[in-house]
């Protein structure tokens, strides 16, 4: 190769090289949010997922089906049409899971009724009526993989599948049936070829039908104007003995847009329960995403004006009782405005029972001159630092504030310096009478969980650890 032939290749290799190396940090990429499946909770599903089958497969149209066989020197020519379902039953079903492998699917004894039209004729004669058949000792064993596609969206596939059915009955009705029964055993035959060889295949249908559609899962959800949530999975579904556990992403970003931030999950291990259908963690970085993502977008920027303060009037009156120097300035009355900015991102902390947000910031008050404009008075800087107390009500986390403490200090002062000690008291009491009750209102829009339709959650549990964030539930299903 020539000098430029060689540096183009070695160009190429540590391109490999360097792709090989990001693809391997992604998966050991560590999640934000974790969901755990049950067992308990896979028996549910499997009850559902059953009887959404039966229906199914109820209601599915068969087309018409033509066989014939040899009998003596004679053609004999099946016909059935109209076929329907009309009973289907899995008395014995079970789902089980194999470590580091997979599903289990096992049905035993399931047995099919089916009614149609038939028709048998030969050079000889031909007949026709009404057939019922029951197939029984239907046995099934498959093995059910679970996956991430390229997307991030789980998969499901069918690795292997064995099918046995041990008996099959036919029974003709009609004008001279008894004379056609005799040869049910040919139906008989080709029933089982049928069963044999599109037992699996139909089943192998179904998942991927399933599987079509956990690819269409919302796994970007919008929480409000202001931020998403990204819920795609970080490596593939990984299966225990009791649980599969399903590592997501857990990560908020302002809406249509997805800036750097300075957070990177750290590993987290969920105790090891199963006693819930359903159990979800979120982490702190979860959670520190999200308000990261209110930040940039200025949601926790908030402008309090006379016309909306609800239980008093905020004038330069007010502030000259409580600051002298105030009352020099303004010999009448003038409206105040207070402008709140988040300082820097607001830090979450989980410890065991206690959940906390610390809000950094700053208030300007600035008087409301009569030509409207502004004339600032002065800054203060504030910590607040609140409780959050969470409830689940619709598939979404609902938070509510309740302030702890907080710390003044003067910033920047167009009167002079002054004592801030009546300020605090004032403040406090702004903030328990504007500013909470006005983020409690925005915050009952909810943190949308991770969902499939038609699940709802039910009687869950809320636990803060070490960490994280601890929800176990049983669901319901409904149609």
């Amino acid at each position: 190769l020539t000098g430029p032939q060689r540096t183009g290749e070695m160009m190429k290799v540590w391109s490999f090289i360097l792709l090989l190396s990001w693809f391997t940090l992604q998966l050991d990429a560590n999640p934000g949010l974790k969901v755990r499946i049950t067992q308990k909770g896979l028996d549910f599903g499997k009850e559902i997922g059953m009887e959404i089958l039966k229906e199914r497969i109820k209601e599915e149209s068969f087309p018409d089906w033509n066989d014939s066989e040899k009998f003596g020197l004679s053609e004999i020519n099946y016909h059935l049409s109209g076929i329907r379902i009309d009973t289907i039953e899995f008395p014995n079903t079970a789902i089980s899971l194999i470590p580091g492998t997979g599903i289990k699917l096992t049905i035993e004894n399931a047995y099919v009724i089916i009614k149609a039209n038939w028709n048998i004729r030969s050079w000889m004669f031909k007949g026709s009526g009404r057939t019922t058949v029951v197939i029984s000792g239907v046995s099934i064993t498959a093995m059910l993989v679970m996956s991430m596609d390229s997307t991030g969206h789980p998969s499901i596939s069918l690795d292997s599948c064995q099918m046995i059915a041990s008996g099959v009955e036919v029974k003709l009705h009609g004008k001279n049936s008894w004379f056609y029964n005799m040869f049910t055993k040919f139906l008989k035959k080709s029933i089982h070829r049928i069963l044999d060889s599109n037992s699996c295949p139909n089943l192998r249908q179904e998942i991927e039908i399933i599987d079509m559609e956990l690819r269409i899962l919302q796994i970007l959800m919008q929480i409000d104007d202001f931020a998403q949530i990204d819920y795609s999975l970080v490596k593939s579904p990984a299966v225990f003995q009791s649980y599969i556990d399903l590592d997501l992403q857990g990560t908020t970003y302002p809406v249509g847009n997805y800036p750097a931030h300075p957070y990177v999950p750290v590993p987290f291990a969920l105790q090891d329960s199963s006693d819930s259908m359903l159990y979800l963690a979120v982490s702190k970085y979860s959670f520190q995403t999200t308000v990261f993502a209110y930040y940039t977008t200025g949601a926790f920027n908030i402008i309090v004006t006379d016309e909306v303060c609800s239980y008093f009037n905020i004038t330069t009156e007010t502030f000259g009782s409580i600051i002298p120097e105030v009352a020099q300035y303004y010999a009448e009355s003038q409206p105040v405005m207070l402008n709140l900015t988040a300082t820097k991102t607001p830090v979450i902390s989980l410890q065991t029972d206690a959940f906390t947000i610390e809000i950094h910031g700053s208030v300007e008050v600035l008087a409301v001159l009569p030509d409207a404009t502004t004339q600032s008075l002065f800054t203060v800087n504030i910590t607040t630092n609140s409780s959050i107390n969470l409830t689940l009500f619709d598939q979404k986390l609902i938070g509510s504030l309740c302030l702890n403490r907080f710390q003044l200090s003067l910033a920047d002062s167009n009167l002079g310096f002054f004592e801030i000690s009546l300020l605090e008291n004032f403040f406090f009491y702004i903030l328990h009478s504007e500013i909470i009750p006005s983020a409690n209102a925005k915050l009952t829009k909810g943190f949308p969980l991770p969902n499939l339709a038609n699940i709802s959650l039910k009687k869950p549990l809320i636990k803060v650890e070490q960490g994280y964030l601890w929800i176990s539930t049983d669901v319901n299903y409904e149609q």
